[in-house]
């Protein structure tokens, strides 16, 4: 990386959430090789965007510590293992899974597609899950699948899906994730973030109209 950017705290109000909200709209982040630093918009969320070269890092550390850090020139340099690792013992915090691939979609008008039950409580570990990393947690179930949404990293709306072992395959979490755009207000971005190793939970949000924006590695403070 070449340079290193700082976003002051003083106007950080909205920042992370303005920028995702570009990136939904298809404005990017100049790909000029440069990492932007930003303070952490809550307590709980902090981590690491990479886009096509710029990568924005949101948490609260020195950024000239967080520039001593990156290798120079590696593009790739803020998702590296070492750097993580280094952020997280500054930190105290922990890379919550891998780097995930960033998705999103636009909202759609009308009901959804598929009937939907809504339940307010499930006694299910995507939704403990849901609840513990997301506000304003929302449950559907259809037969063999629960869908949920959340507010998550800088209050982005965030769509995640489970479908029973011997109902996949068959298009439902396709079906559950187009149903999840029109569970949104209209205007309203949906979220996604799917690891990149599980290709049918790809294949499912690419055929239901989400559009890869990018990796996100999120860092949690320990349990």
């Amino acid at each position: 990386m070449s340079e290193v950017t700082r976003v002051p705290a003083s106007t950080m109000s909205g920042a992370l959430a303005a920028l995702l909200d570009d990136v939904a709209a298809g404005r990017y982040p100049p790909a000029d090789g440069t990492v932007t630093v930003m303070p952490q918009p809550s307590p709980r969320d902090a981590g690491v965007l990479a886009f096509t070269a710029h990568s924005v890092i949101f948490v609260d550390a020195d950024p000239a510590w967080v520039r001593g850090l990156l290798p120079p020139g590696d593009l790739a340099g803020p998702m590296l293992p070492a750097f993580l690792q280094a952020l997280c013992t500054r930190t105290g915090r922990w890379v919550y899974c891998c780097a995930d691939m960033l998705c999103v979609a636009g909202s759609r008008p009308g009901a959804p597609p598929v009937t939907l039950d809504p339940v307010s409580a499930a006694d299910h570990p995507r939704v403990a899950q849901a609840r513990r990393f997301r506000d304003d947690v929302r449950i559907w179930e259809v037969p063999g699948a629960i869908l949920t949404l959340g507010r998550g990293v800088a209050g982005r709306w965030e769509v995640s899906v489970e479908v029973d072992p011997g109902r996949r395959g068959k298009g439902l979490g396709r079906d559950l994730v187009a149903a999840a755009r029109h569970l949104v207000a209209d205007g309203t971005p949906l979220w996604a973030q799917i690891a990149p190793g599980n290709a049918a939970s790809v294949r499912a949000f690419l055929a239901a109209g989400y559009r890869p924006v990018g990796a996100e590695v999120l860092l949690r403070a320990a349990p």
